[in-house]
């Protein structure tokens, strides 16, 4: 099916998003966090996905279209809280420096950005016109880009410390992440 003015605009208001919330990522966010901590590290970045709840907007008619395709609607707006919950779950493992704070934060971060690529695929496979998304079209253009670049960085952040952790050898170091 060929792409529609509507898709190709949003299509356009995504990836400049992207881009723009990539480099910001990449000039801002990485250096700012690192050399740092997993308390100081993650903490903003998990409470940051705690804003995802968001994607219960899907759900309420008058916020968008009737027209709003149920399968598109619905796995993204649960995807989205069920993200939000395990980014707010994590935090705590993460803040009190718990062992149960690495597969928390890696949980979170594979079933946040799992939903995130099903929706940006469902977008066009439940061939959901832009204009259905109603208010909800800044969440789509500017949080999911948004979230997409934290899960990034998340997962950089937790590959590195894992190769630095494991390059020191003495398992002392490797508690908690």
């Amino acid at each position: 099916m060929p792409m529609s003015a509507n898709q190709l605009h949003y299509f356009v208001s995504y990836s400049v998003a992207f881009a723009a919330l990539g480099l910001t990522g990449r000039w801002y966010l990485w250096p700012a966090i690192k050399d740092r901590a997993p308390k100081t590290a993650l903490t903003p970045l998990l409470l940051y996905a705690g804003f995802r709840v968001n994607g219960l907007m899907f759900l309420m008619p008058g916020l968008v279209s009737t027209q709003l395709p149920r399968a598109f609607a619905m796995p993204t707006a649960y995807g989205d809280l069920a993200a939000a919950l395990l980014a707010l779950t994590a935090l705590w493992p993460v803040r009190t420096q718990k062992t149960a704070a690495l597969p928390m934060v890696w949980l979170f971060n594979i079933v946040g950005i799992l939903d995130l690529m099903y929706a940006n695929v469902a977008t066009f496979k439940d061939q959901v016109d832009p204009t259905y998304l109603g208010v909800s079209y800044y969440l789509a253009v500017i949080n999911v880009p948004a979230m997409v670049v934290v899960h990034v960085v998340i997962f950089i952040y937790l590959i590195r410390r894992t190769r630095i952790v494991g390059a020191n050898g003495s398992e002392a170091n490797r508690l908690p992440i």
